[in-house]
């Protein structure tokens, strides 16, 4: 998998790569408060966002929130892009500072994502597992990380479905304070060895 460096991106580009598969190349940078508020803020008001995230709150009050988010240092917030647009907002997290670690028997260097595709068009169309392998490919590049783990909302069966495909186990439902939700990981080892083997395809 080629991920350009950080250098030769602008506009807190982290990382980016071009996808074959759905011909688009897929972006990351880091959230921007002034940038991302109003996007964000429409996001989490689409109607299939609002049953997962439960942040259909008003604009000044969810600027609190990610004010509070972005200087919690556990956790690191993204926009996820495709040729260019902004298309999806993640968070990834180590487990050990986050409140799932008191779900499950964590290892100090597990890290964890949530993730949501924004604007309806970008919906049903096959993008969102080349992103999610994309982003577990880059916390993959902290070398102490052994497991990355997902907690998506039990009924969320199309996300619990993507996970799966890019790797994730389900291991049991918990339940969280906010959901009840299926707890899942995915290992270094074979998800590495599913990307040499050509099983996903980086080109």
């Amino acid at each position: 998998m080629d991920l350009h460096p950080s250098n030769s991106l602008t506009h807190f580009e982290l990382f980016q790569r071009y996808d074959s598969s759905i011909g688009k190349t897929i972006s990351f940078r880091q959230v921007q408060l002034e940038e991302d508020l109003d996007r964000l803020h429409q996001w989490m008001h689409e109607p299939h966002v609002i049953p997962f995230w439960n942040l259909a709150i008003p604009r000044e009050q969810y600027r609190e929130h990610l004010c509070k988010f972005l200087a919690d240092s556990h956790q690191t917030l993204y926009i996820g892009s495709l040729d260019g647009v902004p298309m999806s907002y993640w968070e990834t997290y180590w487990a050990k500072d986050d409140i799932l670690g008191k779900f499950y028997d964590f290892h100090p260097e597990d890290q964890g994502i949530h993730l949501l595709i924004g604007p309806p068009s970008f919906l049903g169309k096959g993008y969102i597992y080349p992103l999610l392998q994309t982003m577990t490919y880059h916390l993959f590049q902290h070398p102490q990380t052994e497991k990355i783990v997902a907690e998506p909302d039990i009924r969320n069966k199309k996300m619990i479905y993507v996970f799966q495909k890019c790797g994730f186990e389900f291991q049991k439902e918990i339940d969280l304070p906010d959901k009840r939700a299926a707890l899942m990981y995915c290992y270094r080892e074979p998800f590495l060895r599913s990307v040499s083997h050509g099983k996903i395809i980086y080109k």
